[in-house]
């Protein structure tokens, strides 16, 4: 479906039942928003393996403004405030209240700015791989650390040029740095970025110009907070989960030894039990 919200129209598509059959009564289920990574990417990176989540929450897969297959939107929109904002207001327009909110990766750090302009909307949050602060120089050092001076350089120049060309050094010599898994990317990764509706243009310019803090505003968050990260992520390397964790009040983290960005697929069972256990 498509839905109008804050002068745009955004891609949303729902999985699993809000009200469940319970004998003789409807039992309410939470709602999960997931918000996807990139920006320049879309909500088909959760699907299939988030939907075994859908007997204990209704999910809601959204495509954020100027991603997927959302409505073109006016550039000039494309920032943190506003992105968190269209968060809460999808929320109002399709009556969800009290919402669990997952961000993955830049999504992430949207979920965390969302739950800071709006203490006490969301009932939880779940922050999967991702930084509230960007800082150029600790991510080409995670790609040094994982993947060699070479992926440094790339992700250097990519990151602060944000050109075709760069982008392309990017994507061959640091993406496949993203998981320590010696099969990623695997026949079903691929499959799955080939499924995504891209925004390269977004992609190029956040990527290259982004120069986000949101640590001042962790201390607003005032409900359940978990924090997922993978231990050789290069992208959003462990100590960004750590700074957050220290900022959110009561946040808990967990860390995945095996994983990178991509936590879900490497160390899948545990990844999923834990979120299933947050959820309930």
């Amino acid at each position: 479906m498509r839905v109008q919200v804050n002068g745009t129209t955004l891609y949303v598509d729902v999985e699993g039942a809000a009200l469940e059959p319970d004998g003789c009564t409807m039992r309410e289920k939470p709602t999960l928003v997931l918000l996807h990574g990139g920006p320049g990417h879309d909500h088909t990176i959760f699907k299939p393996a988030y939907r075994q989540l859908a007997d204990v929450a209704q999910l809601v897969y959204v495509d954020q403004r100027g991603n997927g297959r959302s409505q073109d939107s006016d550039p000039a929109t494309w920032h943190l405030d506003q992105w968190a904002d269209d968060v809460r207001a999808l929320c109002d327009t399709l009556g969800i209240v009290s919402p669990i909110v997952l961000g993955w990766s830049w999504g992430g750090a949207v979920a965390m700015n969302y739950a800071a302009r709006h203490p006490g909307h969301p009932a939880k949050l779940i922050l999967q791989s991702t930084v509230a602060r960007w800082d150029v120089d600790r991510v080409v050092e995670g790609f040094r650390a994982e993947a060699g001076e070479e992926a440094a350089l790339a992700a250097k120049a990519f990151l602060t040029e944000g050109t075709p060309e760069t982008f392309a050094a990017f994507g061959r010599l640091c993406a496949p740095a993203y998981s320590p898994d010696p099969a990623f990317p695997s026949e079903a990764d691929i499959q799955a970025m080939a499924r995504m509706t891209p925004n390269p243009e977004l992609t190029m310019s956040f990527m290259s110009t982004a120069r986000f803090d949101l640590r001042d505003r962790l201390a607003a968050i005032r409900c359940p907070t978990l924090v997922v990260a993978g231990s050789r992520d290069p992208i959003t390397p462990l100590d960004t989960a750590q700074e957050i964790a220290a900022g959110v009040p009561g946040a808990r983290l967990e860390v995945f030894e095996g994983s990178g960005h991509f936590v879900p697929d490497t160390e899948g069972e545990r990844f999923f039990s834990l979120l299933r256990a947050f959820v309930a």
